[in-house]
C-alpha cells in the first residue's frame, strides 16, 4: 500500500475518468500496472513540475512505464522506390514507415521495409536496435 499524496483523486474519481483512458486503448498485451497508480504520478509530475526518476519510491518506475510508441503507415510506391511490396490489409502496394516517437512526439527511430512486413515482426525489432 502506497502513501496518499495531496496530488492524488480517489479511486471513485478515477473510476469515472477510466473508460475514457480505456477507450483510445487498443486490443494489446495486459497491463501490469496500476493504471490508477499511474496517473497519480503523473498528477504529481504535473502538479509538482518534477521528473519522473524523482517520484517517490512507491510509484511506478519509468522503465515500466511508456517511452515510444511505434506506429506503421503503408504507402504507394514511387517509381524511384528500388524494393516494393503488397499489403493485403490495405491493398497498397508500395512500402511501409515504421516510425517510433517519444511522448512529445519526437522521432527515436525511423525504418523503411516493403509494404507486406508486419509491425511487429520488422518495425519492433528494428526501433529496439536504435532505441
Amino acid at each position: 500500500m502506497r502513501k496518499n499524496y495531496p496530488s492524488d483523486i480517489s479511486r471513485e474519481q478515477f473510476e469515472k475518468i477510466r473508460p475514457i483512458l480505456e477507450s483510445s486503448r487498443k486490443k494489446t498485451r495486459p497491463r501490469n500496472l496500476d493504471l490508477y497508480e499511474v496517473f497519480c504520478a503523473v498528477l504529481i509530475v504535473l502538479k509538482s513540475c518534477c521528473q519522473w526518476r524523482m517520484l517517490p519510491k512507491d510509484f511506478p518506475k519509468k522503465e515500466k512505464t511508456s517511452f515510444c510508441i511505434i506506429d506503421a503507415q503503408s504507402v504507394k510506391n514511387t517509381d524511384t522506390a528500388e524494393e516494393k511490396g503488397y499489403d493485403a490489409g490495405k491493398k497498397i502496394s508500395g512500402i511501409k514507415r515504421h516510425i517510433a516517437v517519444d511522448t512529445q512526439g519526437l522521432p527515436h527511430a525511423i525504418h523503411i521495409t516493403t509494404a507486406e512486413a508486419t509491425d511487429r515482426s520488422s518495425a519492433v525489432e528494428k526501433a529496439e536496435k536504435n532505441l
